[in-house]
């Protein structure tokens, strides 16, 4: 999922402490807020948009939008989820982390029936650097976002500003950053990510930042090899972790043969994607690639 400066965002949480505070960050930046959701203050203004008592009362008056964030709480985000999908909301970003498990089984399941797009949960958010963001990602520095023709696809906040920091300080921008998020069950995968930005004209270049756990690299490393444009370089955290320990993100827990850093590694290289020891080779990575900085 690519966020545009066009899409209208609707805030679910607006006026809590974290829900204010990056609204106020996304607004300055340029993203397109029309209104939040709390139904204790519904009728009232937050950040300068009105605030509607549910994510269906916005749609039918006046707050329409096409991209709804969730800062909520674990035991209401999938009450909010399934809120923003009753009103028609077709592209969802969870934030939320520690949501149990059942709810976010039943999301997904409301997700399928609806259409709706879901990224997350526990995503950093998306940004489209030059236009907007959505989440809680540093977009607003320069040294870290710039517009650019690299795409980024993380399962770690933290890694991917780490890897957008390197990309910038190597003399590149991004094209655009998709957190897809470090839950064992999310909606957006690497793979739907990585086809997204195949299909997205600014993007020249691709650079994966994974995890141990799961089989997403895996997934996206077959695709890789077919894609019209190149998956740059590859980063996959917890090399050292031992199995069955759960290291950082729920996600990112080796159990058996599945999901180990070798095996990801093989799967990368196959596909032709050089696989980073530590992140510091980004910029390396970058300069061999033939992509021209901008």
């Amino acid at each position: 999922m690519i966020i545009r400066n066009t899409d209208r965002l609707l805030v679910q949480g607006i006026t809590g402490k974290q829900g204010s505070f990056w609204t106020e960050r996304m607004q300055e930046y340029g993203t397109r807020v029309v209104g939040g959701v709390n139904p204790k203050k519904a009728g009232t203004e937050c950040c300068g948009v009105p605030v509607f008592g549910s994510a269906v009362d916005a749609m039918k008056n006046g707050g329409e939008f096409d991209v709804s964030i969730l800062f909520i709480p674990p035991l209401g985000a999938a009450k909010a989820a399934s809120d923003a999908m009753q009103a028609g909301c077709k592209k969802l970003v969870c934030l939320t982390e520690h949501i149990p498990v059942r709810d976010v089984m039943n999301m997904m399941a409301e997700a399928a029936e609806h259409g709706t797009t879901i990224v997350g949960p526990n995503t950093a958010g998306l940004v489209t650097p030059g236009e907007c963001f959505v989440g809680f990602m540093p977009a607003f520095e320069s040294s870290i976002f710039k517009p650019g023709n690299i795409g980024i696809i993380s399962r770690s906040g933290s890694l991917g500003t780490l890897m957008c920091l390197n990309t910038v300080q190597a003399g590149y921008g991004q094209s655009a950053f998709v957190g897809i998020g470090g839950d064992p069950i999310i909606g957006t995968t690497t793979l739907d990510a990585l086809k997204s930005l195949d299909n997205d004209a600014k993007t020249e270049g691709v650079v994966i930042v994974g995890e141990i756990g799961g089989s997403m690299e895996e997934a996206a490393a077959e695709y890789a090899a077919t894609m019209k444009k190149p998956v740059i370089a590859s980063f996959i955290a917890g090399g050292s972790s031992p199995p069955g320990k759960k290291m950082g993100h729920a996600g990112a827990i080796v159990m058996g043969n599945k999901g180990t850093y070798q095996s990801k590694k093989i799967a990368l290289e196959k596909a032709g994607v050089e696989v980073l020891p530590t992140p510091s080779g980004l910029g390396a990575a970058l300069k061999n690639s033939g992509i021209k900085a901008n």
